[in-house]
């Protein structure tokens, strides 16, 4: 490590453009660097050193500032690893996430972005990070590391966490509860995980915790509730591994069913601790209405919907189609789906647990009659072999939602290789004062 690792330099630079993780590029001679925090056209002082591959770098002071740089409203910004353009107008942030997504998508048309009229306080999933710190505390990882930065108040979150978050590390030091020591091994709390119903203000707590021998167990969710009565459910997670993976498998109800209840395009809809449900609930409309709208699902439609999750989106399409088949690998959340289904009396849906991509070459082999995929994926898209599966399916119309529109274009190449034109993307910005964005993406045969 010590080869590879350079000597601080300080040097005078100014901000040429925006990389896709909200990153202003500068040049040092052949030094190309992205610098966090700073803006296009910004003059600044900074220090960089480089490990390996990577520069570590800091702004030392701003000598010009652009027009759109604003004051951070939290105090934890440039420390926690949250948000990466608190320190950007909101209408630049939407201007930049239009040119990232045109820039990407070259040819193909692209709409400006979907922003949120109110960019504030729009998580309905939190997740922060017990630590002890003379006491017991919690809050979200630094930049780079797994030192937790207590944090009070968050303003991408849903303003019903932070006070729950508070009185649980006040009843953990009551109770006597130990923080989880990742070194040692030895401690009880984790984190916790808050979701909230953004209509129905409901709340579910997963405490994440180390074993099953839970302290102070019935007294401790007592308090918790009595002083939270909004909180429905509170489920025991344990997760006993060496990982960095939040959830563990096995988990105990404590209070309520487990589930809280939501409500989304007119819909009610069940989620528990493990549901993919999208996390900006005022976007999510948006987008899904989007996706309808572009698709212009009609009473003769037959739809798949791909990575169908709880069933938010087959439910909502299967109220224009004839008919709807979603299909997840996940039986939990299958089972999810089908009492979604039944709570809100859409008959005209049914889910089905496997593997997509099979159950489309299945779909294909008995030449069924279908004219519309919605796909969903991860960040990491889809692979040629779903990829191929859709294309076998002969879909007229293939709707593309996705998190990450450097897969999304890579996979999009592929299917118009193969017969299919992308109409247009829109992109949706979901997670505002982040550089993440959300695209919309049609293609038709």
């Amino acid at each position: 490590m010590r080869n590879n690792y350079s000597k601080e330099k300080t040097i005078v630079c100014k901000g040429e453009y925006l990389n896709e993780e909200g990153r202003t590029i500068i040049k040092d001679d052949k030094e190309v660097i992205s610098v966090p925090f700073l803006l296009p056209l910004e003059e600044a002082e900074i220090t960089y050193s480089k490990v390996g591959k990577h520069y570590h770098t800091r702004i030392n002071k701003l000598i010009k500032t652009s027009n759109d740089r604003v004051k951070a409203r939290c105090p934890h910004y440039t420390v926690c690893g949250g948000c990466q353009m608190m320190h950007m107008s909101y209408d630049a942030q939407l201007k930049h996430k239009t040119k990232i997504v045109k820039r990407l998508m070259k040819s193909i048309p692209v709409d400006p972005v979907i922003g949120m009229d109110e960019p504030w306080f729009y998580r309905n999933k939190v997740i922060s990070s017990f630590a002890h710190q003379k006491k017991v505390t919690s809050g979200f990882y630094k930049m780079y590391s797994h030192d937790v930065v207590t944090i009070q108040k968050c303003y991408v979150q849903d303003q019903l966490a932070d006070p729950i978050i508070k009185t649980i590390n006040s009843l953990a030091n009551k109770y006597k509860l130990r923080v989880y020591n990742e070194d040692t091994k030895n401690g009880f709390l984790r984190h916790v995980l808050i979701r909230t119903g953004h209509v129905t203000g409901e709340v579910l707590i997963v405490l994440v915790v180390s074993n099953k021998v839970f302290p102070g167990k019935s007294g401790f969710v007592k308090d918790l509730i009595k002083s939270h009565p909004e909180i429905k459910t509170i489920v025991q997670n344990v997760n006993s591994r060496k990982t960095s993976v939040v959830l563990g498998d096995q988990e105990i109800v404590l209070y309520g069913n487990g589930q809280i209840k939501d409500k989304l395009c007119g819909l009610t809809f069940s989620i528990s601790s493990k549901s993919f449900y999208q996390i900006n609930p005022v976007q999510t409309e948006k987008l899904y209405n989007l996706a309808n709208e572009m698709a212009n699902i009609n009473k003769n439609d037959i739809v798949v919907d791909t990575y169908s999750g709880i069933g938010t989106i087959s439910l909502i399409a299967a109220k224009k189609a004839k008919q709807v088949f979603g299909v997840e690998i996940n039986k939990d959340a299958v089972k999810n789906a089908i009492k979604n289904a039944k709570v809100n009396q859409i008959k005209n849906v049914r889910f089905i647990t496997g593997d997509a991509g099979h159950t489309m070459v299945q779909m294909a082999k008995e030449k069924m009659p279908i004219t519309t995929v919605i796909m969903d994926p991860p960040r990491s898209g889809s692979d040629e072999k779903f990829l191929s599966s859709v294309v076998k399916l002969k879909p007229q119309k293939i709707v593309y939602i996705s998190c990450n529109p450097v897969t999304q274009k890579r996979d999009m190449d592929f299917l118009i290789k193969r017969g299919y034109k992308v109409k247009k993307v829109v992109p949706v910005d979901m997670f505002p004062m982040t550089h993440h964005v959300e695209t919309c993406a049609l293609l038709t045969k």
